[in-house]
């Protein structure tokens, strides 16, 4: 599938940064599975040129492939990016496109069901009895104390 050029967004740093983007964009387009999500995914860190080429293939692209790939990367995005990555994928849901649309929704169902980042469960709490019950031992007979100094290799002479 031969892509257009992509319009630089002019929050690229270098040149390095316009090629990463340029390489990741293909991939997404890839025939082989593991590639086009794993592509997704590095597309979600970064940032607003990652959510406008995710955008692009959930809204745009044909590939029923990339259009759950890049709802995979706009799942995982992070930090401020949440908000309009779920603005990408509640606006997906109204598009006329059956397959978007679907693939929207059920992206909207898995974030939902999330646990919300952040917060952490407490433990619940040991009873607060001690951890372990103390006995005690039986007294030593003093016999076989003696006994064993006896053969411990010792002469009684020794002393």
């Amino acid at each position: 599938m031969k892509l257009e050029k992509r319009k630089p967004s002019g929050r690229e740093k270098d040149e390095a940064s316009l090629q990463l983007l340029e390489k990741l964009r293909e991939q997404l387009y890839s025939s082989n599975l593991t590639v086009v999500r794993q592509a997704a995914f590095n597309l979600s860190w970064m940032q607003e040129d990652g959510l406008d080429i995710l955008r692009e293939a959930l809204l745009i692209s044909t590939s029923r492939r990339a259009k759950g790939a890049a709802s995979y990367g706009l799942r995982k995005m992070r930090g401020r990016m949440r908000k309009p990555a779920k603005d990408v994928l509640i606006e997906g849901t109204k598009s006329k496109d059956l397959a978007t649309a679907e693939i929207c929704r059920n992206a909207l169902r898995v974030l939902d069901q999330r646990k919300p980042a952040g917060k952490f469960k407490k433990r619940p709490r040991r009873p607060s009895g001690p951890r372990f019950e103390i006995k005690d031992l039986p007294a030593k007979d003093s016999k076989t104390f003696n006994k064993s100094r006896r053969y411990s290799g010792h002469s009684p002479n020794s002393r």
